[in-house]
């Protein structure tokens, strides 16, 4: 699916990730970018970047929690311990 929000989304930063990742996803989701439902937690996704994905929540009021950045094509986190990802372009 594509996951493009209308408006300029508040993005939480939970885990404290690089603003230039912040602004990343805050540009995917404005202009589109391919995601996936969690199938596991309702209103969770993965964002995919042509060399990353975001785990993100979309909360009840719209904001967007960044909760974990992997690279693409790496193994995805399968815990919520596992979801502390260490951003490549740090």
């Amino acid at each position: 699916m594509l996951m493009r929000l209308k408006h300029d989304p508040i993005i939480e930063n939970p885990r404290h990730h690089p603003r230039e990742a912040v602004e990343e996803l805050r540009r995917l989701l404005t202009q589109g970018a391919p995601a996936a439902a969690d199938t596991h937690r309702k209103d969770f996704y993965e964002v995919e970047d042509s060399d990353r994905v975001f785990y993100v929540h979309l909360t009840p009021n719209g904001n967007i929690w960044l909760l974990a950045i992997w690279p693409k094509g790496a193994r995805k986190p399968r815990a919520a311990s596992e979801l502390v990802a260490v951003d490549p372009h740090c």
